[in-house]
């Protein structure tokens, strides 16, 4: 653990050097979260230095941003492991490092931590603890902060937000007259002056009541904190984020103050590192990369799903003109910037606001506009209420387009697509269907355009599988497509991208002598009952691979349809994912580790019989 409590502020400022300079080496090396967390080190060493982390809750929103935090705890010697497989988490993990407060991956949940953890701290009479919440400003986006602010005020527990203002979203500095108000009302004079003024109101007569109440008001209405104060937390700021002084100062301001505080500083994100610094989305998160370039290291030769889905939409747009879309807050990530770039009035990118983004698009849907919901398989969870509510209920024409379906790799638990089809499956009027490559992309875009009523589509991070080249046909509901027919005993059942890898396994298994068939499902709901009761006469031996658990995913939507049928002679083995959570790592190493592979798979076959 690197001890900042005694140090001066010039050995402080080397420490905010070194632990940049940390950050820069090994992310150009492993890959993750760049831009964002050189531009925090400075706020975080300050709260080291005027909070403890051994009792004080240190919450950091979403957590890409923690990785000075990491540093300053228990993980220096060994961050070089940071996000590979078997290394330290690229966000914080309780089960990591005591002193990793709360598991975090998904944005704008550090607020309402912090107000539980407030509750808690109060129940327990532990006066000198206090939570910190790090949340930025495009975090507070999500209506979960408003949430968690509106009951903040209203029970005014001692609770500290840093506001990480990187891009300037909340407040515009207007030259030296910003920089002075910053100072003002980050001193203690401002705060004494407004306290005594809300004092002064309880005795005044009726006239100066209102006089004095106008002042007070004159003051809100010049900071950026107007919000915040009318919400009943108090304002400091905004500040310099890189400097370490006016952040202590303030910080320790804000502890003396023993309620609700919101100390807004100002940052840059890739401080440090002018190749990252401004606002580029690129520089978030980046894969390994030479430092002096900047260039990636390594790119992937084939195409990806994601670009895939970002061409097959942006030609359906041009084909439909009442096709419209939305993102929340991931624009490059799913594809969708291309089309706010070409169609800018009926494309968006509406922030973090996943709820916001599929209620917003089942209205257009009933104003007849067809809406292609582009979103992470792990961010859909956000708006699972608004999926059955808003859409599905009344069975509205709206599209689902899950990206990073399945294992991720480095992001780990907390962003594994593995739930999906088990969450969605249950859902009346909610049709699930899945690409197996780059052609059945375009045919499954045109499907879902025609297609009444809600559904789904999944594709994996990165680029699918190869599969076996068979004509491509036309997505028909409830109809799958089988890719290698045979009189063996073995059925190789694919959804999605695991229909590449059931071609991966047949290669193998044919390279043994062994012949099998290949079916892919297409849709998980409805299921092709007439063509597996076709296979069923065949086949007795049915193997599942999908990207998905194996509660509530394929295998399980087979087994009920076998149990329907009473096949009882079927004997169905499921290669999905086991009931846990599945840690963070390169891809492979994580399926290795799961005994997914397809050369895995092959030998398990063979295994079973042989």
């Amino acid at each position: 653990m690197i001890e900042v409590k005694n140090r001066s502020l010039e050995e402080l400022k080397d420490v905010c050097v070194t632990l940049r300079n940390k950050i820069i080496q090994t992310v150009s090396k492993n890959g993750g979260h760049l831009s964002s967390n050189v531009g925090a080190v400075e706020l975080i060493v300050a709260m080291h230095y005027v909070f403890d982390p051994k009792k004080d809750p240190f919450i950091f929103d979403v957590s890409h941003q923690s990785y000075a935090h990491k540093l300053l705890t228990d993980r220096f010697d060994n961050f070089e492991t940071l996000r590979t497989f078997g290394g330290i988490s690229g966000y914080t993990k309780p089960s990591e490092s005591e002193y990793d407060y709360f598991i975090a991956g998904h944005s704008s949940t550090s607020i309402s931590l912090a107000v539980g953890a407030a509750k808690a701290i109060k129940l327990k009479n532990e006066k000198d603890r206090i939570p910190i919440a790090l949340i930025g400003d495009g975090s507070m986006t999500a209506g979960m902060v408003y949430e968690a602010l509106n009951e903040l005020g209203d029970i005014k527990l001692p609770v500290i937000i840093i506001l990480n203002d990187n891009k300037m979203s909340i407040a515009k500095p207007i030259g030296a007259v910003s920089k002075f108000l910053s100072q003002t009302l980050a001193g203690d004079f401002f705060q004494r002056a407004k306290k005594s003024t809300e004092h002064l109101l309880q005795y005044l007569p009726e006239g100066a009541t209102y006089m004095a109440k106008k002042f007070e008001e004159s003051l809100k209405l010049i900071t950026p904190g107007m919000l915040f104060e009318h919400l009943g937390i108090d304002y400091i700021g905004p500040i310099d984020g890189h400097d370490l002084e006016e952040l202590i100062r303030a910080y320790e301001l804000a502890k003396k103050l023993k309620r609700p505080v919101i100390v807004h500083t100002q940052t840059l994100k890739g401080k440090g590192y002018e190749i990252a610094e401004g606002y580029e989305e690129n520089w978030h998160g980046v894969g390994p990369f030479d430092i002096d370039s900047g260039k990636l290291l390594k790119k992937g030769s084939k195409k990806s799903a994601t670009a895939i889905f970002s061409e097959a939409l942006l030609k359906l747009a041009k084909k439909y003109e009442n096709v419209v879309g939305v993102t929340a807050a991931m624009p490059s990530g799913t594809g969708i910037g291309k089309l706010i770039q070409e169609f800018p009035d009926r494309f968006w990118d509406v922030a973090i606001a996943e709820q916001h983004a599929v209620t917003s698009m089942a209205a257009m849907a009933k104003e007849g506009f067809k809406p292609f919901v582009a979103i992470y398989s792990t961010f859909l969870q956000r708006a699972y209420d608004q999926v059955i509510h808003d859409v599905c209920i009344m069975n509205l024409d709206v599209v689902f387009v899950i990206d990073r379906a399945g294992i991720v790799g480095e992001d780990g638990e907390t962003h594994q697509g593995a739930f999906d089809i088990s969450y969605l499956s249950p859902i009346p009027n909610m049709t699930l269907f899945a690409p197996r490559d780059e052609n059945s992309m375009y045919r499954a875009l045109e499907f879902a355009y025609s297609h009444k009523g809600p559904c789904a589509i999944r594709y994996p991070r990165g680029s699918f599988y190869d599969c076996l080249d068979v004509e491509d046909l036309p997505f028909e509901l409830g109809k799958s497509q089988m890719i290698k027919s045979s009189d063996s005993n073995l059925l190789l059942i694919g959804y999605g991208n695991g229909v590449g890898k059931a071609c991966e396994v047949y290669r193998l298994l044919k390279e043994q002598g062994y012949d099998v068939a290949i079916m892919d499902l297409r849709f998980v709901k409805p299921l092709d009952e007439n063509k597996l009761e076709e296979l069923y006469k065949i086949h007795k031996k049915w193997y599942v691979l999908s990207d998905s658990v194996k509660i509530g995913g394929v295998s399980a939507s087979l087994e009920s349809l076998k149990n329907k049928k009473m096949w009882d002679d079927v004997e169905i083995v499921s290669f999905e994912y086991d009931d846990f959570f599945i840690t963070h790592g390169d891809t492979k190493l994580v399926e290795e580790s799961l005994g997914i592979l397809p050369k895995q798979i092959a030998e398990k076959i063979l295994n079973r019989i042989g």
